[in-house]
């Protein structure tokens, strides 16, 4: 659920005690992810999606946080599940070692554009070419209360939308583009798009958007022209 650098320090203490609420559709899923394939749940935080996909049926699931409080709890918890702290990327993974990934409300916990843009990177290579990228955050939202965080937060981060909370966390929501564009530099395009309202860690509720995105195959090289030599 963190990015692979810095505020870290909230996911190993507070954080790691909380109860993640944001929802997996498993129509939408099992609408692009067959039951046999080889899915990653990248920020699966103590394991709670990862255990749902094994409940659906998903018999190749491996979840990994860099958080070693949040994986210890996961393990606790889900004992039978295949989860790993990485500390930092690129993974351990081959290219194309998965058939699909998960990014589940992770995107708004990296504040920073640098390590957002090395995340969705890094899945990019390991999803396999043809392969699904199942991403759900949260984009800007407009009622009062978000509106006056990210105002009084611009300035601190250099970004609107990234807002701190009295409990120590550091969050971010996105405009709708930024999103898109993030999955679109890391060779995925998105193929459908849903809405819906799902709870927060502070006990409210907030908009949230699902893309669903296949990772194109890599353009084929021109052979060289011979009457160039």
């Amino acid at each position: 659920m963190t990015s692979p650098q810095g505020f870290l320090g909230f996911w190993e203490t507070t954080g790691s005690a909380k109860t993640f609420t944001h929802p997996l559709d498993p129509a939408l899923l099992d609408a692009y992810v067959p039951r046999g394939a080889r899915v990653l749940d990248y920020g699966c935080g103590y394991g709670r999606l990862t255990a749902e996909l094994a409940g659906l049926g998903y018999g190749a699931v491996r979840g990994v946080d860099v958080s070693a409080a949040l994986i210890a709890r996961g393990r606790r918890e889900h004992p039978g599940l295949e989860l790993m702290r990485c500390a930092g990327l690129p993974l351990p993974f081959g290219d194309g070692a998965f058939d699909a990934a998960l990014l589940f409300a992770v995107l708004t916990c990296v504040p920073g554009d640098a390590d957002q843009t090395a995340i969705v990177g890094e899945l990019g290579r390991l999803v396999r070419p043809g392969g699904v990228l199942y991403l759900s955050d949260v984009p800007l939202q407009n009622d009062a209360l978000n509106r006056e965080r990210y105002a009084r937060f611009a300035e601190r981060y250099g970004t609107y939308g990234v807002f701190e909370m009295p409990d120590g966390g550091v969050f971010r929501h996105h405009p709708p583009e930024r999103l898109r564009g993030l999955l679109q530099e890391a060779g995925f395009s998105v193929r459908k798009e849903r809405v819906g309202v799902v709870g927060t860690l502070d006990g409210r509720t907030a908009e949230r958007l699902q893309l669903i995105a296949r990772r194109e195959p890599a353009a084929p090289q021109s052979p060289p022209d011979p009457a160039s030599g």
